[in-house]
């Protein structure tokens, strides 16, 4: 098995080299003292790019992001249909997306991206979300969920989030931010920029703060990055981006017992855990025109990721894990001669991927064709070690001590694409074709076991779209989402091999988008996923960590709407202030086990679960946006949040158990309020916010026992624009 891509990054390396040669001898225009072409990879494009996907797609620009005074990544992404993003620890730290019913633990079946380029820190063997930059600092999100999907992989089953970076601005500026509030909260955050000659250059960096959800809790991290636009001729430029991301947090966990969130839902007993992470991340985007119709981006990219979680229990059925240690009689002795777990963690991601456009006019029919390649590497080293105090950070000696997993993983990943939009007058036709070749290496070193597995998968889709109503587009769309399992899940502890494939659905959706009229914009799609073998954790309850396997058969359906209204652009005549709307609703009617399965969990034993609804998918989630702006500089948000009732087991359990895993999560409603305000011609804006305006306590998770949703939080600052 080939370990490594380097045989096709080094292809790939010789065939970008040779563009500037290509590029040079039909040079474009250019605005001079500018970088006017960034080299970027392109999943949206932006609200204007919204009428060229032929399927859902949503935009969050920087407006929303400014209006609504984001705190975490979850208020953002609950503007966008579709998506149901989960809290955890509060601070958006480890977000928890699912996408159209799909469990969104650790947004294992969500596709993150950065500018077009992996997020995660290994989307091939272990696609588990653990980490999360600040959301301020991004221009805006853009979320896929149709059939252009496969021009990007390997996650198709569920949606893209594709965040989108600033670029360096025309003239030197920038931006400076601090804000404070309760619960030990302070942030600090800048960006300062500008472009000289031909180069533009952006510096940004934030410093946060916060308790989390819980006692006990406080939570940590730094955003440092970089970014470098360089125009190198006429027809050429190149992107530079170097990021830095570290958090060292007091977090748990492990959730409640139902006794524990009854006498304090904001308990925390673990006061010794700890969660650290240390992220590098650099990329290196180049973009040729070859002439005035063709184009080729390849982008360069590695990022380093260390994470280490010492905690004393994994769920809120171990009290503690190290229960079974003499030294050790339960919580009583929790502080004091009960040892801990480190799960220690560290992955090496890199890849190369380039992408060329051809766009020809043959007559009446207008064609694009995209044809993608990518070599992708991952190397995951994995250690769990017990210590034999609360506060240990190394191996212990005691019953339950020493190192009890050492594991190296590796991915060896290969994919390419086609894809062609086909135009006819207000018609565009645009199927495609993605192929995934995938080779997983484990060596056990506690055994000095190993084993080798490959698959390859062919991943089609076909969207169509119609543009002939004044600016509204319809369209509709069928793709094969594909998902490909962990390393752990393909190759088990001692090397044989795990009969637990890629998870695959077929994915279908019909929709529109567009301007009702002005000040009015509509999208709403019908979709269904019926999935041959959706890959779900063996106990639901169990826990991020759990083994996972196939469920067989499920069918996921509905529908998803937003809707946005702006008094200012309905009116004809120039007003000085405006009342906004905004809403976004999912509803899945179906979310259920269609092929044959049993459970056995909380003292039940082969439990035919078929027609039962699948685990964490409400049946509705709602935002509601109220605004009003005023040409003095005042705007104020009121936003309104609803999440529907869901199961948390797949026997679909009511009543909830004595260990918090299983039982009913009712539904929430919660309010936010965002006022600001400019200070006349200076730069200053003052801002105010408070998330969970009514303090409501609610439930959000049961996989590793009860764990509440984030208590109020009063914030106020200023911003500074020079």
């Amino acid at each position: 098995m080939s370990r490594h891509p380097f045989g096709l990054i080094g292809l790939l390396l010789s065939s970008a080299a040779a563009l500037p040669a290509l590029a040079q001898s039909t040079p474009t225009a250019k605005t001079t003292g500018t970088v006017s072409e960034v080299a970027e990879i392109v999943v949206v494009g932006g609200r204007q790019g919204l009428n060229r996907i032929p399927g859902s797609a949503s935009v969050v620009d920087a407006e929303d992001l400014r209006r609504s005074q984001v705190f975490t990544v979850n208020d953002a992404l609950r503007k966008v249909p579709g998506l149901f993003p989960r809290e955890e620890e509060g601070g958006g730290l480890r977000p928890n997306v699912g996408v159209r019913g799909l469990n969104p633990t650790r947004s294992t079946k969500t596709l993150f991206l950065e500018d077009g380029l992996p997020l995660a820190f290994a989307p091939y063997g272990d696609n588990a979300t653990y980490f999360h930059p600040s959301v301020t600092q991004y221009e805006r999100i853009e979320v896929l969920k149709g059939s252009g999907q496969i021009a990007f992989g390997p996650n198709t089953v569920g949606g893209i989030i594709n965040y989108i970076t600033p670029n360096p601005p025309a003239q030197p500026g920038g931006t400076v931010m601090l804000r404070a509030g309760n619960r030990d909260f302070y942030e600090a955050e800048a960006s300062v920029g500008g472009t000289v000659g031909e180069t533009g250059l952006l510096f940004t960096g934030q410093r946060r703060e916060t308790d989390g959800t819980r006692r006990n809790i406080h939570l940590r991290t730094n955003d440092v990055s970089v970014k470098i636009v360089q125009a190198l001729s006429e027809s050429q430029s190149l992107t530079a981006k170097l990021s830095w991301h570290d958090e060292d947090s007091d977090v748990p966990y492990s959730g409640l017992t139902r006794a524990e969130y009854a006498a304090d839902p904001r308990a925390n007993p673990f006061t010794n855990d700890e969660f650290r992470t240390r992220r590098a991340g650099a990329s290196l985007v180049h973009k040729a025109a070859l002439n005035d119709n063709d184009d080729v981006t390849t982008a360069l990219y590695g990022t380093w990721f260390d994470r280490d979680w010492w905690r004393q229990s994994s769920n809120s059925a171990q009290r503690p894990n190290d229960s079974s240690d003499p030294r050790c009689a339960g919580m009583a002795n929790l502080n004091s001669t009960c040892g801990n777990e480190g799960r220690l963690r560290t992955y090496y991601t890199y890849g190369l991927d380039s992408r060329l456009t051809l766009r020809r006019d043959l007559g009446s029919l207008d064609s694009e064709t995209t044809i993608g390649l990518r070599a992708h590497g991952e190397e995951q080293e994995r250690q769990q070690v017990h210590g034999d105090t609360p506060t240990a950070r190394t191996a212990g000696t005691s019953v339950n001590g020493g190192l009890r997993e050492d594991n190296r993983r590796e991915v060896a990943a290969y994919s390419g694409f086609i894809q062609n939009r086909f135009g006819v007058g207000a018609f565009a036709v645009t199927p495609g074709l993605r192929v995934e070749n995938i080779n997983y290496d484990r060596l056990n070193r506690l055994n000095n076991s190993r084993g080798e597995s490959d698959l390859t998968a062919w991943i089609p889709g076909i969207g169509v779209s119609y543009t002939g109503f004044a600016d509204t587009t319809l369209f509709a769309g069928v793709h094969r989402g594909f998902a490909p399992p962990r390393v752990e899940d393909i190759i088990n502890a001692t090397g044989g091999s795990v009969d637990l494939g890629a998870e695959k659905s077929w994915s279908y959706e019909l929709g529109l988008r567009g301007s009702v009229q002005p000040g009015v914009t509509l999208e709403a799609s019908l979709f269904r996923m019926d999935f041959d073998n959706q890959i779900v954790p063996s106990s639901v309850a169990g826990g991020a960590g759990a083994t996972l396997t196939s469920a067989g058969k499920t069918l996921h359906q509905g529908l998803e709407a937003a809707v946005q209204l702006n008094s200012r652009d309905m009116l004809s005549s120039r007003q000085a202030f405006a009342f906004t709307l905004s809403a976004a609703w999912t509803w899945v009617a179906d979310a259920e086990y269609r092929g044959t399965r049993f459970s056995s969990i909380g003292g039940f034993t082969n439990v035919p679960v078929r027609g039962n609804r699948l685990p964490y998918a409400p049946e509705n989630i709602a935002t509601l946006g109220v605004g009003f702006t005023h040409d003095a500089g005042f705007d104020a948000l009121v936003e309104w949040v609803h999440t529907g009732s869901m199961f948390t087991d797949d026997i679909n359990s009511v009543a909830v158990s004595a260990n918090g895993q299983q039982g009913r999560i009712g539904q929430a409603n919660i309010a936010n309020l965002s006022l600001s305000q400019k200070v006349g011609d200076t730069g200053v804006t003052a801002l105010f916010t408070v998330k969970n305006l009514f303090d409501r306590t609610y439930v959000v998770d049961r996989s590793r026992g009860t764990i509440p949703g984030a208590p109020r939080l009063i914030q106020a600052g200023v911003r500074y624009s020079f």
